[in-house]
């Protein structure tokens, strides 16, 4: 008997009519290491090979910018662009050394002083600090409680601006950007802090740094909102301020905030009959600095709306420019039935608080024996 054909590609059937098993292919097992190979080298290249590139030669951290608040920066004579990156991070100038660095570009920096902004885009810090136009040309500090005309006094002194420019500054008020409830006058929105001056700077500028400034420090205190809590438009606070700032110092100043509100809210209830009697009032009227020893005929006689013994009331304005602590005291006043309050120690400040007069005409004597021994008018 002949073998049967086979046809091309087919596959012959084992004699006995029984298949042959088939064998596994070794492929499986190898695509399956590959893969658990890949996997380990893709973990291993983001947890460990990415970071150390992108630390290594990736784009170092920066920010967007513009920056706001002020910072000032003194670059010292000789130092390097790697230490002032350094000291710019470390101040929130830039988000980091490199990026700065990077900005430079090799290029060096003039010593000197310089106004800067929190978190500035690096290359706009670089640009700021390469132009020596930029660096600050006197530092001039405004202490709180001095009123605008001590202001233009500072600058004139300290500044190579002349007072009669200072002074048309000032009273361009549209200008100077005051808020609308300040009706046009600078007193009390002239914030007190630490200005660096530039050349370039004219007294506008200057003084309109100050407005600025205020009304960063009316945004943080929430001035609005807690001047409205209260029962009290934000000029009539900043006028608060003002007397607070005037008459007290320290952990004080809430407590003779107090004093002035409860003054005005509850009239004739010491005797007050609605007047705040407040001798830095009738200083400010007669345009002289705070004195011990103010007279009772001028209290009496002094022709004046700020003079608070013969007007009731708030003045018109504020009569300084008070500093954050007196805006918050004025906005956070402290608990109390205080009507009066008597400093009876002029070298210590040592102040104290009272309810009826006839407590406060205690702490009065207190504050005459206080001046006897010292051998001062009081």
């Amino acid at each position: 008997m002949s073998e049967p054909s086979v046809l091309p590609g087919s596959t012959p059937t084992p004699r006995g009519g029984a298949r042959r098993a088939k064998r596994r292919s070794g492929c499986l097992p190898m695509l399956l290491a590959l893969v658990v190979v890949v996997a380990g080298g893709w973990l291993a290249w983001t947890q460990v090979v990415t970071p150390w590139w992108d630390d290594a030669f990736g784009e170092p951290d920066d920010f967007a910018g513009p920056g706001s608040g002020e910072v000032l920066v003194v670059v010292d004579q000789g130092q390097s662009v790697t230490s002032i990156g350094e000291e710019l991070a470390d101040l929130g100038v830039v988000a980091s050394s490199d990026a700065f660095v990077d900005a430079a570009d090799g290029r060096s920096i003039q010593a000197g002083s310089y106004l800067l902004k929190e978190q500035m885009r690096a290359a706009d810090a670089f640009t700021l600090l390469a132009d020596p136009a930029n660096m600050a040309q006197t530092m001039v500090t405004v202490p709180e409680g001095v009123r605008a005309a001590d202001v233009v006094a500072l600058l004139a002194k300290q500044t190579d601006f002349r007072r009669p420019a200072i002074q048309r500054a000032l009273e361009d008020t549209e200008a100077l950007g005051l808020p609308q409830h300040a009706n046009g006058d600078p007193e009390g929105y002239l914030f007190p802090a630490t200005y660096a001056v530039t050349p370039q700077d004219t007294p506008a500028t200057v003084l309109r740094a100050m407005v600025e400034r205020w009304e960063q420090a009316a945004s943080d205190l929430d001035l609005e909102g807690a001047a409205a809590e209260l029962g009290y438009t934000p000029h009539e606070v900043m006028t608060v301020a003002s007397l607070v700032e005037a008459e007290g110092r320290g952990d004080d100043m809430p407590r003779i905030a107090r004093v002035i509100y409860n003054r005005l809210e509850n009239p004739g209830t010491a005797g007050q009959a609605g007047f705040l009697q407040i001798d830095a009032t009738v200083d400010y009227a007669l345009g002289r600095p705070l004195t011990v020893g103010l007279t009772q005929e001028e209290r009496e006689t002094t022709d004046s709306p700020y003079n608070t013994f013969r007007v009731k009331g708030l003045p018109p304005g504020p009569i300084g420019n008070p500093g954050e602590d007196a805006i918050r005291a004025a906005l956070q006043p402290a608990e109390g039935d205080w009507y009066y309050y008597v400093t009876v120690n002029l070298r210590t400040g040592e102040t104290k608080f009272a309810s009826s007069y006839e407590e406060f005409e205690g702490y009065l004597a207190e504050l005459r024996e206080y001046c006897a021994n010292e051998s001062r008018a009081c």
